[in-house]
């Protein structure tokens, strides 16, 4: 056994994360909106539209050991959820317009239906990911800003995306595969709600 087990690619960990999938004239009608503020900041690291999602647990590095029981986790919470309705209602800014870090594109979760699947995967997969300290905003992440920038008021000249409903009738569990300038997601497996 002259090579070590972890120089192997099934020894490495998979970087995985849980999310909802947004149809593409949804994302399409974000990109509108903020294309007053992308023409003002291009550097800014902007996600490309087919990575836009919600996320609902970034799980991270997850040994492939573990694979089987994050699938059976994920497929267990989707099962006991039911499908429902979202939709895109404005534009947002962590930690703040001010000093923004993050432009996002908020989801209307007014039946609390996406925070609580998101609650029940916290606790399904617990036994081995710690709990994400922040409270879960549904949201699709937009842009990064490195400094962070003052949108105040560019945000003004965005237009406020506001789309028609969409459904929301499967989980996903995605892989993260590192490039640059961007991110592939690949989908490991996608779970209908209810089963």
């Amino acid at each position: 056994m002259g090579r070590d087990r972890a120089g192997r690619s099934e020894a490495r960990p998979l970087r995985l994360f849980v999310a909802f999938e947004i149809p593409e004239p949804v994302r399409e009608l974000v990109g509108d909106a903020v294309a007053p503020i992308r023409e003002l900041h291009p550097r800014a690291r902007w996600v490309p539209a087919e990575n836009q999602h919600v996320t609902l647990k970034f799980l991270g590095a997850t040994w492939p050991r573990l694979l089987r029981w994050v699938t059976e986790a994920v497929e267990g919470v989707a099962r006991a959820s039911e499908p429902f309705s979202s939709r895109v209602e404005g534009l947002g800014a962590f930690p703040s317009w001010r000093r923004a870090r993050v432009l996002w594109a908020a989801l209307d979760d007014s039946q609390g239906r996406m925070s609580a699947i998101a609650a029940e995967l916290e606790r399904a997969l617990a036994a081995e990911f710690p709990p994400e300290r922040r409270a879960f905003t549904p949201h699709l992440t937009v842009a990064r800003f490195d400094p962070p920038v003052e949108l105040g008021a560019v945000s003004v000249r965005a237009r406020t995306p506001a789309s028609e409903p969409f459904r929301v009738d499967r989980i996903v569990l995605f892989r993260s595969h590192l490039r640059r300038p961007a991110p592939i997601y690949e989908a490991v497996d996608r779970f209908p709600l209810g089963g």
